[in-house]
């Protein structure tokens, strides 16, 4: 199967609801990141990314590194994705469109059997994020 390597952030704001993204021309719903450019770090990835997608300004003491995880890809049909997460808080306000991003939520736990998520979201990610609320 072949791998996609990726950067992903697990993004929380102060009310303790999760960012997540849909691309353009998808349907599900993930953490914001991306794949790397030639020569970038982890963390220099998402750090790009989070600009490019929503306008973030982060530097690498703002990340917290929640380790490598594999999942399903969810895009990508017969792909596995390889993520590096990360973990950081921002204002919500300072978080807009823009990209190749369709649109962007701010979910809770509630959320989680009503919205189309991918599988590294589900089964890695949001678990982090709410450790209660794991299946």
């Amino acid at each position: 199967m072949p791998d996609i390597h990726v950067s992903a952030a697990v993004i929380v704001d102060e009310a303790g609801r999760v960012l997540v993204v849909r691309k353009q021309g998808t349907s599900m719903f993930m953490q914001p990141g991306g794949k790397p450019e030639a020569g970038e770090s982890a963390a220099q990835t998402l750090i790009r990314e989070l600009h490019e997608e929503l306008g973030l300004e982060l530097d690498e003491a703002d990340l917290q590194p929640l380790g490598s995880f594999v999942s399903a890809a969810a895009n990508e049909p017969g792909h596995r994705v390889i993520a590096e997460a990360f973990a950081t808080s921002v204002d919500p306000r300072a978080v807009t469109v823009q990209a190749e991003l369709a649109e962007l939520r701010w979910i809770t736990p509630d959320d989680i059997a009503t919205l189309p998520l991918a599988p590294l979201s589900v089964e890695h990610l949001l678990p982090i994020a709410w450790p209660a609320s794991a299946g």
